[in-house]
């Protein structure tokens, strides 16, 4: 999972110690942005969290992953089973019929077609449970201390609405903000009314 979230960590290493930003984390990226608030509280204004993953100080990753694998399909979805078929799945690829169903089903068609080219094996992080929950654990006193948005988009049908409202009721933030008749990439499906809002939480 570092692996993962590291290229982040390095940004904003170099930030100067008197510079804040607004981080947005979408789908898994919201694991990054909680890392980050937790290593650099005092560098982010506000993290939104968008239909993305949050866990908490009180919430930690393995019991939210848990949550979200036993409430979606895999469809077409093809998994590595690196440690035996009898342990969770190392890695997993995105299929043709999954994305185009649950993850693109509002967005422009160009932008389905590009994404079935440009997929590849994802690492399924839960795997090592333990290292997980380490490699990603946050407090009350840095994570804590950070302003929270989540963007809740009602027609995920990936990340679904169920699950989103889910974390923000055992991760409760600031502030919810709610999209409407949009799917998962809701920055292809509706991206101006995305940065909107956006922009609204940066200049609060």
């Amino acid at each position: 999972m570092s692996d993962y979230y590291q290229p982040l960590m390095e940004f904003m290493k170099s930030l100067p110690a008197d510079d804040q930003v607004v981080l947005v984390g979408h789908s898994a990226g919201g694991i990054s942005i909680s890392v980050a608030m937790e290593r650099f509280p005092e560098k982010v204004s506000v993290g939104a969290f968008v239909a993305s993953f949050m866990h908490g100080h009180d919430l930690n990753l393995a019991t939210v992953y848990r949550k979200f694998s036993g409430v979606e399909s895999s469809m077409d979805a093809r998994h590595r089973y690196e440690e035996g078929q009898d342990k969770p799945p190392t890695s997993f690829h995105w299929g043709p019929e999954q994305m185009q169903s649950k993850l693109y089903n509002l967005s422009p068609p160009e932008d389905l077609t590009l994404a079935t080219m440009l997929v590849r094996p994802h690492s399924s992080y839960y795997h090592d449970e333990a290292g997980l929950v380490n490699d990603t654990a946050l407090t009350k006193e840095n994570y804590g201390s950070v302003r929270r948005v989540y963007v809740v988009v009602e027609d995920d049908c990936m990340v679904k609405e169920e699950f989103q409202r889910w974390l923000i009721e055992n991760n409760p933030v600031d502030e919810v903000k709610v999209i409407s008749g949009v799917d998962h990439m809701v920055m292809f499906s509706k991206p101006q009314e995305l940065s909107s809002c956006l922009l609204g939480l940066a200049e609060k």
